[in-house]
C-alpha cells in the first residue's frame, strides 16, 4: 500500500493543516485544502521569490530561509487557477517531501483540523490532470464544507532538470 493510501484508509483521525486558495469570483465559494500536519515545518509570511531561468511556470523560484534554499511552488499556477495579487494573508507553507524542504504559496492559512477516515472520500472523477495531486476529498459533518486533502509529494515531483536546477 502506498504511503498516501495509508494516510487516508488508516481508519483514525489525522489532523490536518487547511489553508485556501481563493477562486476571486463573487458568489463562487473559495477552495479549501488541507496537508497532514506531519508533513509541514512552518508557516512563514511572504519573502521575496528569486526567479529560476527557463523553469516551470508553476515554480515561482527559491528562497533562502535561515540559510537553506527552499524552491517554492504557486499552487494557483499549479492548479491553473487565475493570478492574485499577494496580501497580508498570504503566506508560505514550509514542507518536508522526500526528505527535502519545499515551499507552497497559498491565499490564507485557516486551521489544524482533525479529519477522521469516515469523513474522506476517494475522488470520483477529477481528470487526469487534477487527480493525481489529490489524496481524497473530506466531508466535514459538522458543517457543509468539503476540504481537497491534497498530497505534496505529487505537487513537488520535478524532472531531473529542474532539480539540478535547484
Amino acid at each position: 500500500m502506498a504511503t498516501t493510501e495509508k494516510q487516508v484508509n488508516s481508519g483514525t483521525d489525522e489532523k490536518y493543516l487547511t489553508f485556501t486558495l481563493k477562486t476571486g469570483n463573487e458568489g463562487v465559494n473559495d477552495e479549501e485544502y488541507g496537508v497532514l500536519i506531519t508533513e509541514v515545518r512552518e508557516i512563514i509570511g511572504m519573502m521575496p521569490i528569486s526567479a529560476i531561468p527557463k523553469s516551470p511556470d508553476f515554480l515561482k523560484g527559491v528562497i533562502n530561509l535561515r540559510g537553506k534554499v527552499i524552491p517554492i511552488t504557486d499552487l494557483r499556477t499549479k492548479f491553473e487557477m487565475p493570478e492574485r495579487p499577494h496580501d497580508e494573508h498570504t503566506c508560505i507553507i514550509v514542507m518536508e517531501v522526500s526528505g527535502k524542504n519545499v515551499g507552497m504559496v497559498v491565499d490564507v492559512v485557516s486551521e489544524v483540523i482533525k479529519i477522521d477516515a469516515s469523513e474522506i472520500q476517494t475522488p470520483q472523477s477529477l481528470g487526469d490532470e487534477v487527480s493525481h495531486f489529490v489524496l481524497g476529498l473530506a466531508k466535514k459533518t459538522d458543517s457543509n464544507k468539503v476540504i481537497i486533502l491534497i498530497n505534496p509529494k505529487e505537487i513537488f515531483t520535478m524532472s531531473q532538470e529542474l532539480e539540478e536546477a535547484i
